[in-house]
């Protein structure tokens, strides 16, 4: 598996729509395998494959704490079939706009289908954190980052607070780097 960059906003990739996947084939699963490896290295807890700049709709989670056994979920193709009116606020970041957390309004329960990581639909309801994060990844397939729901003065505020922390952050060195 490998660990592959993160877009941050403002790249443009961001923003596109993510196109649907055929089949689920190997080459998919090593996507999502990357993907899985990628999100746990940040971290994070959701990873839609356009972060890494692959415009295809592909998602990965584990929703598991940190003192649980990894429970890794795999969506392909995913579609919501139903929402509920009752919203839930949750206090969303996302690995594409790092150190930035809004409370942002989302419906409380979802009812979703989607492809497996063996290819098999899969139809179940989603609530709680699963039917956010859920919702929150299916999103970015869509083009849409959660600062996209805030008000202008807040989504301002959020893209200066990234550009600030991309200024100052350390610059990343491989594996391959000889100077320390």
């Amino acid at each position: 598996m490998t660990i592959r960059p993160i877009l941050t906003v403002p790249n443009p990739l961001l923003k596109e729509v993510s196109k649907p996947v055929d089949a689920v084939t190997d080459e998919i699963r090593v996507l999502m395998d990357d993907m899985l490896e990628t999100m746990y290295d940040a971290p994070g807890i959701g990873l839609a494959a356009i972060q890494i700049g692959k415009p295809v709709r592909v998602i990965v989670m584990d929703l598991a704490g940190p003192e649980d056994e990894p429970n890794p979920q795999y969506f392909v193709n995913p579609e919501i079939l139903e929402t509920v009116e009752e919203t839930a606020p949750y206090d969303e970041g996302c690995l594409s706009v790092p150190q930035v957390y809004e409370t942002i309004d989302r419906p409380s329960r979802v009812r979703l289908k989607y492809l497996n990581y063996d290819g098999k639909e899969v139809e179940e309801w989603a609530e709680g954190l699963y039917a956010t994060c859920i919702q929150h990844e299916m999103d970015h397939l869509e083009g849409t980052l959660f600062i996209d729901y805030l008000s202008r003065l807040k989504k301002t505020r959020a893209l200066a607070k990234v550009k600030k922390a991309q200024k100052f952050a350390p610059v990343a060195h491989g594996s391959d780097c000889d100077c320390c």
